[in-house]
């Protein structure tokens, strides 16, 4: 198609040209006849009329035909050249036709020899492919999975590698990173432990002490148990009472009491009524110091006086065996230092963790969880939003929104999950072991578990045959996964799984 409209363009062209060669032609020869000289016209009678006399202004006839003949051979020569042009540029473009011709033949043949070749490869193919499906006595679906699958092993065993890539470059960079905040804030504080329990003892000089102490018909130590509220463990316990209680401050009180009526001798209800009142007014004196001394070693500026009261009483009470007065004061040192480390503001996070506790002061008297209860108390004593928030914030109730926030959780977790500092019962120990031992056990490929490090690590042995490396790293993640999911625990666990591959033979 292209063709064919190149030489209708070039054939109109040519048409175009002989049209103004003919036009050029008419109009000389129009021109030649204007100006040819007249003859002589016969008259009416057939007399030869003359012709009149040229006016004497014109030239002659012979000069003017002259300069016709002169004009009209230039005009000829012209129209020659004019022609030869022509002729050249046909040839041209006659030559250029047969030229596109010789091209549009070439590349129908090349198309032509491309569908052959198309149509042979696809026919190749298909032979090759069932030739295949004869040899491997595979279907192209069969081999299609078996790719999928292999696929799938590379793929896994490449995710395993990068993830244990990242998981070592991330491990190193965060041990060296905690390493160099928490060391230099650990090395500043040095706290003592001392665990305590909801008993206390009061030593007897001798056993007989035991009956004044109960008194007629058991008239004393009624009136002690009711002043004090702490039950009196008399028993068979040589040298020895019992006050059990879990207020701290009552039991402290009752114990003070009982030593005063011992010391001066006199047991009777009046007298256990005297010294009950002095021991609970030494005692709310005893708090107040105790407070204001926690908050001079915590150096968090002044406090109210209630705050500092409901303080004092923390000493009275533990968490799992952990005083809480010296674990307050522990966090909110740690608190403060991190807080420096990190950027954030040291007297909102040393205050914050100073008191994020005081709620267990009145949680026997106030429904609600401790931390909000103290939060609750900040704000009815003037202390800051920022204060308020993260002591609500460090168990969760509330969701963390500040830094100050986020380092109170920390310390705490901290302060409790350091070895000694908090105690558990033989039953929560055990149960956690074989819950941790269950979480891990259900996984595909576990031979034997084993809890261990007081539970803070997981050896999990896998069958070789049926776990290789790769998916012995996943195995790790999805088992630490599963245990922060499922379990509340101090500190961190340990995962670790163990692939081993044994070869045995005998010598006979």
């Amino acid at each position: 198609m292209p063709r064919l409209a190149g030489q209708g363009a070039r054939e109109t062209e040519m048409e175009i040209v002989l049209a103004a060669l003919v036009a050029a032609g008419v109009a000389v020869a129009v021109v030649m006849l204007v100006h040819r000289p007249r003859t002589v016209e016969a008259g009416p009678a057939g007399a030869v009329r003359p012709e009149p006399a040229p006016a004497p202004a014109e030239p002659r006839p012979a000069a003017r035909r002259d300069d016709l003949e002169e004009e009209l051979l230039a005009r000829r020569t012209e129209i020659a050249r004019l022609e030869e042009r022509l002729r050249a540029k046909e040839a041209s473009l006659e030559l250029q036709t047969h030229e596109l011709d010789d091209r549009d033949r070439s590349l129908e043949d090349r198309r032509r020899n491309l569908d052959h070749t198309r149509e042979e490869l696809k026919t190749e193919k298909s032979r090759q492919l069932r030739e295949l499906e004869r040899v491997s006595g595979l279907s192209a679906g069969q081999a299609k999975q078996i790719m999928m699958h292999e696929l799938e092993d590379d793929l896994r065993h490449e995710s395993a590698r990068i993830i244990r890539q990242v998981e070592e470059e991330t491990r190193q960079d965060a041990d060296r990173r905690a390493r160099s905040i928490l060391a230099a804030v650990m090395q500043r504080v040095a706290s003592s432990h001392a665990v305590e329990t909801t008993v206390s003892v009061v030593e007897l000089k001798s056993d007989e002490l035991k009956g004044r102490i109960i008194g007629r018909e058991g008239r004393n130590i009624r009136s002690l148990e009711t002043l004090t509220g702490i039950d009196f463990i008399i028993d068979d316990t040589p040298g020895a009472v019992l006050l059990s209680g879990f207020d701290g401050v009552r039991r402290e009180i009752a114990r003070l009491t009982l030593e005063r009526l011992l010391t001066d001798g006199r047991i009777h209800p009046a007298r256990i009524e005297e010294a009950f009142h002095q021991a609970k007014s030494e005692i709310d004196q005893h708090v107040v110091e105790v407070g204001e001394q926690a908050v001079f070693e915590a150096n968090v500026g002044s406090l109210h006086p209630e705050l500092v009261k409901l303080l004092g009483r923390l000493k009275f009470r533990t968490s799992y065996g952990q005083n809480v007065l010296h674990h307050s004061i522990e966090c909110a040192r740690l608190a403060g230092m991190l807080a420096a480390e990190l950027g954030a503001d040291p007297r909102v996070a040393a205050r914050a963790a100073l008191l994020h506790d005081i709620g267990k002061a009145v949680s026997h008297e106030t429904d609600g969880p401790h931390a909000l209860v103290g939060g609750e108390l900040a704000r009815r004593y003037k202390e800051s939003e920022g204060v308020a928030h993260a002591m609500e914030a460090h168990h969760n109730e509330v969701e963390l929104q500040t830094v100050e926030a986020v380092i109170v959780q920390i310390v705490d977790a901290l302060s409790g999950a350091r070895p000694g500092a908090r105690g558990e019962s033989l039953e929560q120990y055990v149960k956690r072991l074989h819950e941790l031992e269950a979480i891990a056990c259900r996984h595909t490929g576990v031979d034997k578990v084993y809890a261990m490090h007081a539970g803070r690590e997981i050896r999990v042995i896998v069958h070789p045959e049926e776990i290789d490396d790769d998916a012995a790293t996943l195995l790790s993640h999805q088992i630490a996964r599963d245990v922060e999911k499922e379990l509340e625990y101090p500190g961190q666990i340990k995962v670790t799984v163990i692939r081993e591959s044994r070869s045995t033979d005998y010598a006979k």
